[in-house]
């Protein structure tokens, strides 16, 4: 294996990575404050849809990455409503989402099918870029990449040190006690459920204006059921986030590179690896209780209702 192969890898390794961080860091935020929303893969590919045909038609990609974070905060409070407001069952209205976005990002992506759009720029860093085999495996990416471990940064530090992260856990762990001292308990999850929906639109437009500069119907192919998987395999962790999505990412590219490995493995074997890597690692984690019990929020899942 050459050094030229191997940074191609890595490099592919974090672009893949970066969408699987955004959709996973903010349903993880989501979950602490106590929600399940399984509709990740319908917020992304809204996300993706309404990122690219905003970038198509205006030309500006920061317009596109605005909007596709709106499209996603617009899905994820009529989850809130359905499910915070009017108390509907969570597991069902977040698979009712996946499928209405499926269907809506579809239908308004009809028309752009064939099209593409000039990818985001990579960013390059004097005299950093140009350092051998280190310059291009962490200063020739493109600001997304950066941003979105600079996001998990700051999530780990507003869950861990500040108050707003600790009303956000305490409503998570027990919303009639949180609400028993004052805390506004529907207020804290419809903002955790709308920041959810923000990464989760940025996340799918990474996909459709970065990783694939391009609208192909279903693109997201899965993330969001994997990104929903890293924040059980992070334990409910911002850090851990990041190790499975380079773990799963890796996973993800190695299809595309495992010819110049050497690997004569069926390209069918490879396109399945994410999904099957993602179900061996929950199997593995599940064994343990006391894994999977770590750190989840008690009223993960449990609706919540003023007397």
């Amino acid at each position: 294996m050459n050094s030229g192969l191997l940074i191609a890898f890595l490099a592919s390794t974090a672009g893949a990575a970066t969408p699987l961080i955004l959709a996973a860091l903010g349903e993880l935020v989501v979950e602490r404050a106590g929600v399940l929303n399984l509709g990740l893969e319908g917020m992304m590919l809204v996300g993706a849809v309404v990122g690219f045909s905003v970038t198509l038609a205006s030309g500006s990609m920061s317009l596109g990455l605005l909007c596709a974070m709106l499209a996603g905060m617009g899905m994820a409070l009529v989850f809130g409503l359905l499910v915070l407001t009017l108390q509907a069952n969570q597991v069902a209205t977040g698979l009712a989402l996946t499928m209405f976005g499926v269907g809506l990002s579809a239908f308004f992506g009809r028309g752009l099918v064939g099209q593409t759009v000039a990818p985001l720029p990579h960013l390059t860093f004097p005299f950093l870029s140009d350092i051998p085999f280190v310059g291009p495996l962490l200063f020739r990416f493109d600001a997304m990449v950066y941003a979105a471990l600079l996001l998990v940064l700051a999530v780990a530090w507003m869950l861990e040190r500040t108050r707003l992260g600790l009303l956000v856990r305490a409503v998570g762990e027990s919303p009639h006690s949180a609400h028993a001292i004052g805390f506004h308990v529907i207020a804290l999850r419809y903002g955790a459920v709308i920041f959810g929906g923000a990464l989760a639109g940025l996340g799918g437009a990474y996909l459709s204006l970065a990783l694939t500069p391009l609208w192909v119907e279903g693109m997201t192919a899965g993330r969001g059921w994997i990104a929903l998987a890293l924040v059980v395999f992070a334990t409910w962790k911002p850090r851990g986030v990041v190790l499975g999505a380079y773990l799963f990412g890796g996973v993800t590219v190695l299809q595309f590179h495992a010819q110049g490995f050497g690997l004569a493995v069926p390209s069918e074997f490879l396109s399945m690896l994410p999904y099957l890597a993602t179900i061996v690692v929950l199997v593995v984690i599940c064994r343990n209780p006391q894994t999977i019990l770590l750190n989840r929020p008690m009223s993960l899942g449990q609706s919540f209702r003023t007397d």
